[in-house]
C-alpha cells in the first residue's frame, strides 16, 4: 500500500468511525442520503437529527432524565375522576417502554394515591426511572395550607418513601414557597436529607427570583418547577428564566400543553367536572376564554403545516412541546396524559426542531397574541402562592 493510499484509507476510516459514534450516541438517525462529505468532514442533514439530546441533566446534579417527562397528577386527581388504577399502571409501564425516564407526582395528589400508583407501577423499574415528588402543600378542610417546617418535611419524606416503595427519592420539590419558613431553613433541611440518603437532590416550585437566589447560596436546588408553555410565558419576563440559566438550575415546565388546551381539541363547548376538575374554576377555561384563545391553536396549526415527524404531519401538541425544547436547553416539559396513544405522540416531539430563525419568527407572532383569562382566579390562594 502506497503512502498516499494508506493516508486516504485512514481518513475514510476516521469518517466512518465518526459517523458510527454519532449514530450510537442517540443524537439522531444516520443514513447514506443524510451524509455529505465537505473538506474531509462528516456532515449530517439537520432534518434527520433531533436538535437536543434525548436526555437532559437536572442542574449540576448529574441526574439524567428523558428530555420530555410525564406529569402524573391527572391519573389520580384534579382533572376529573381518578382513572382506573390497572389501566394507569399499564400506561406508566408503557411509558417506560417508550423511553420516558422522568415521572412527576406529589404528596397532595389524591392525596397520596398518585404516589401509591407510581410506587406500584414503577417498582420493577427502580434503576431505570427518576421520580420527582413534592412536599409542603396541603388542603385540610378544603383550604390551602403551606408547611415547609423541618418537622413537617421529615414526616412528609418518610410517607413519600413508603408510598413510592423507594429507599431514596430522586428529586424532592418544595411544592410552593412557605413564607412562614425561611427558604434558608428549607435548604438546610434538604441538605440534611441528602446526607441521610433519603433524597438525591431538591427543587423549588413556583418560587420568585429572590427565593431562588437565597436557596442557592445555602444548598443549591437543581431544578425549579413552574408553569410554562406557548400560551403562558411569564418566566421569560419576570427574571426567573434568566436566573435559572445563570445559576445552572433546570426548569421543569408543568402544564406545557396549558392543562390540555394546547392539545388542540378544546373548544367553547368543552366542559369540566364542576368539583373534581379544578379547570372548572380557572378563568382561562371558561367558555368565552376557550373561544377567544382558539387564535393560539390556529397559529400553532399554521406552524405545524410545515413540520413532520417520522413522515407524519406534526400535531399541535408536538409543536408546542418542541417549541419548549428548542427554546432553551435547560427546560424539561412534563406533559400529562391518561391515554397511551398520547404518550408516543408527546415523546416524539423530541424529534422536531425549530431553528433560531424559526423561533424568532414564532415568538414574534406569539407576542402579538393576547391570551384571555388568568391562570388562577385573582385573589385565590393558588394565585397568591406563586412567585414568592
Amino acid at each position: 500500500m502506497s503512502q498516499q493510499t494508506r493516508r486516504e484509507f485512514l481518513q475514510n476510516s476516521s469518517k466512518f468511525i465518526t459517523a458510527l459514534a454519532l449514530f450510537s450516541s442517540g443524537i439522531g438517525t444516520l443514513n447514506a442520503q443524510s451524509i455529505t462529505q465537505n473538506k474531509g468532514e462528516i456532515m449530517q442533514d439537520s432534518k434527520t437529527l433531533p436538535t437536543e439530546s434525548l436526555t437532559r441533566t437536572l442542574g449540576k446534579s448529574g441526574i439524567k432524565v428523558s428530555s420530555i417527562g410525564l406529569g402524573c397528577m391527572g391519573m389520580s386527581a384534579n382533572h376529573g375522576p381518578a382513572r382506573d388504577k390497572k389501566e394507569m399502571i399499564k400506561l406508566l409501564q408503557k411509558a417506560v417502554d417508550l423511553g420516558y425516564t422522568f415521572f412527576d407526582t406529589a404528596e397532595v395528589y389524591g392525596p397520596h394515591t398518585n404516589e401509591e400508583l407510581l410506587g406500584e407501577a414503577l417498582k420493577p423499574y427502580k434503576d431505570k426511572v427518576i421520580i420527582n415528588t413534592k412536599f409542603g402543600f396541603y388542603y385540610p378542610f378544603g383550604k390551602q395550607q403551606l408547611d415547609s417546617s423541618r418537622k413537617s418535611i421529615i414526616r412528609a419524606v418518610d410517607g413519600s418513601l413508603r408510598r413510592l416503595q423507594r429507599d431514596c427519592i430522586d428529586l424532592y420539590t418544595q411544592h410552593r414557597v412557605d413564607i412562614d419558613t425561611p427558604i434558608e431553613e428549607v435548604a438546610q433541611t434538604m441538605q440534611m436529607l441528602v446526607k441521610e440518603g433519603k433524597i438525591k437532590a431538591w427543587a423549588l416550585g413556583e418560587a420568585g427570583v429572590k427565593t431562588i437566589e437565597k436557596a442557592h447560596k445555602v444548598f443549591a436546588p437543581v431544578a425549579m418547577q413552574s408553569q410554562y408553555s406557548m400560551a403562558f410565558r411569564e418566566l421569560e419576563n419576570n427574571g426567573i428564566m434568566d436566573t435559572c440559566e445563570k445559576l445552572g438550575i433546570t426548569i421543569i415546565a408543568y402544564s406545557p400543553l396549558d392543562r390540555g388546551f394546547l392539545g388542540g381539541s378544546f373548544d367553547k363547548n368543552t366542559t369540566f367536572h364542576p368539583t373534581l376538575d379544578f379547570r372548572a374554576s380557572m378563568p382561562r377555561y371558561t367558555k368565552e376564554a376557550l373561544e377567544e384563545n382558539q387564535k393560539v391553536i390556529d397559529f400553532i396549526k399554521d406552524v405545524a403545516k410545515n413540520k413532520s415527524i417520522n413522515g407524519k404531519p406534526a400535531s399541535v401538541a408536538q409543536v408546542a412541546l418542541a417549541w419548549i425544547l428548542s427554546n432553551k436547553s435547560f427546560v424539561v416539559p412534563i406533559p400529562e396524559t391518561t391515554k397511551i396513544h398520547r404518550l408516543e405522540e408527546n415523546l416524539n416531539a423530541r424529534l422536531l426542531h425549530f431553528s433560531q430563525e424559526e423561533l424568532k419568527e414564532i415568538n414574534a407572532q406569539l407576542n402579538k397574541l393576547v391570551i384571555v383569562g388568568e391562570r388562577y382566579a385573582p385573589g385565590s390562594d393558588a394565585a397568591k402562592s406563586v412567585g414568592l
